[in-house]
């Protein structure tokens, strides 16, 4: 069953949280056969909704946190609604493209391909990715970063994690023609940026929940050694993407 692991900071994932690359898109538009009707699971702030909503003439958006649809992009043809992507309010045979962004490895993962297998339309394309662990241009940064991810917050990360690092490779899949794919997202951020997305961590929430007190500021001082504020940085998400289509 999926967690809501994002509620209590649904405004800061909002500011926060990285957009994905126009190329990931294309990829997947390339590939969807219709554009009548776009299903975005666990869809957040709704960022992924807001760039189907071009192409598709209804974008249905689902999560099962309502802060985080308090905060989601409004746009005239999407419809959010709170629901789990395992179990949702639609008919059969409905949409002509399905996403996930950043939230498979939550979901229990046979019945979400159960569920959008059947509200899914034959040939419907069903599309689930997620970025790993960011890098920038300076090692030293990059070093901070990894202690940080791995000593500071390593603990508290949920097992659920191991799914991101492993490209869903023990995660249920069952849909036809499967296709995976690889692109980067790539920001130019200042150190209150890169802090601030720390922030969104689960594994942050958690160890503020554990300790009352947020991890963040341990990695604050050393950073501002490296460099200023001010200061931008090159920041680099490598996306892995797994696709594949309805067949009834």
């Amino acid at each position: 069953m999926a967690k809501d692991l994002f509620s209590n900071q649904a405004a800061a994932y909002a500011r926060y949280r990285p957009t994905y690359p126009p190329e990931l898109y294309e990829w997947l538009l390339k590939r969807a056969d219709g554009r009548e009707r776009a299903l975005d699971c666990a869809t957040g702030n709704g960022q992924a909704a807001a760039v189907l909503a071009g192409p598709f003439r209804e974008v249905e958006a689902i999560d099962i946190s309502q802060g985080q649809l308090d905060n989601a992009v409004q746009l005239p043809n999407i419809a959010y609604h709170v629901s789990r992507a395992e179990e949702t309010p639609f008919p059969n045979d409905h949409f002509d493209l399905i996403t996930m962004a950043q939230a498979f490895h939550w979901m229990d993962s046979t019945r979400f391909c159960t569920e959008m297998n059947r509200v899914g339309r034959t040939g419907a394309l069903v599309a689930a990715w997620s970025y790993k662990f960011p890098t920038v241009a300076d090692e030293r940064i990059n070093t901070l970063i990894l202690e940080f991810y791995q000593g500071v917050t390593g603990p508290y990360w949920e097992p659920e994690r191991q799914h991101v690092e492993n490209d869903y490779a023990n995660l249920a899949w069952d849909f036809s023609e499967i296709e995976t794919a690889r692109f980067t997202a790539s920001f130019r951020w200042s150190r209150s940026e890169l802090l601030g997305y720390f922030a969104t961590w689960s594994a942050t929430q958690k160890y503020i929940r554990m300790h009352g007190e947020s991890p963040v500021r341990l990695i604050e001082e050393p950073l501002a050694g490296l460099f200023a504020n001010e200061q931008l940085v090159d920041v680099h998400f490598p996306i892995f993407l797994k696709a594949g289509r309805v067949e009834k």
